[in-house]
């Protein structure tokens, strides 16, 4: 056996495991899968907990893009929304990003103390697999949440990530780390269409993000691990180098 791994979600969760685990941050619609498609493209990404935090962060970069949302609204002042589609079409690769969300980046940045603290989403689950198995003894995969729930997509990724930890000789640590996983085995991602964050997007006009989500699905080898603020591809650096120029 090469170790253990637990699901757990929510922000304020992250402190449990600071001390004795690495941990996987998911945010799937859309925090994490903006960060990761950002990163594989040659960005370079800093996520931030509060606005002002964004705004002092993007000061001491060169032309920085601000990017996110706050309870669904992006905040005035930023260029771009939270969004993996939007990110994706833009041509201005030099520019870096700093990143800020009402889940996914508290989640993220909750996390900072762990023995590593990684990102996934749907495109990069095979790959974080692969980074993480026999690397760490004992691994938290946590869903950011949203509103005090679970999300559907969010529940998906830990889940997969689980199953394939498992299958490689990780033992799950809780029933419910074990429910989770029989839960989602097998089950298409297609299935994230039926979520509350699914309908929050088609109802905000922002289906571009839903379609996008799931139709970049274990894509990438793209593996970022927040080091000294910056979100660093640890896998996937050069295929990440090749893509910026």
């Amino acid at each position: 056996m090469k170790g253990t791994v637990i699901i757990d979600c929510f922000p304020e969760r992250a402190e449990r495991y600071r001390d004795q685990y690495a941990i996987v941050a998911i945010d799937v619609i859309r925090a994490t899968t903006t960060a990761t498609t950002a990163i594989s493209l040659g960005r370079r990404v800093f996520p931030a907990q509060t606005v002002d935090d964004a705004v002092q962060i993007a000061s001491t970069l060169q032309r920085p893009l601000l990017a996110g949302e706050l309870g669904g609204n992006m905040p005035v002042g930023f260029d771009v929304n939270n969004s993996p589609a939007q990110i994706a079409q833009r041509n201005d690769l030099y520019r870096p990003i700093v990143l800020v969300s009402s889940s996914g980046t508290q989640l993220l940045l909750k996390a900072v103390g762990a023995e590593a603290v990684y990102i996934a989403c749907f495109r990069n689950v095979s790959a974080v697999v692969r980074h993480l198995s026999g690397r760490h003894r004992r691994i938290a995969v946590l869903g950011a949440g949203t509103r005090g729930q679970f999300r559907r997509e969010d529940q998906m990724a830990c889940a997969w990530i689980a199953e394939q930890l498992v299958a490689s000789g990780y033992f799950p640590e809780t029933e419910e780390t074990s429910s989770y996983i029989t839960r989602w085995s097998g089950r298409s991602p297609d299935e994230a269409r039926y979520g509350r964050s699914a309908d929050y997007l088609r109802r905000s006009g922002q289906v571009q993000d839903l379609e996008f989500v799931l139709s970049h699905i274990d894509d990438l080898d793209t593996v970022p691990s927040l080091i000294d603020g910056e979100l660093i591809p640890v896998m996937g650096r050069i295929a990440a180098t090749q893509r910026a120029i």
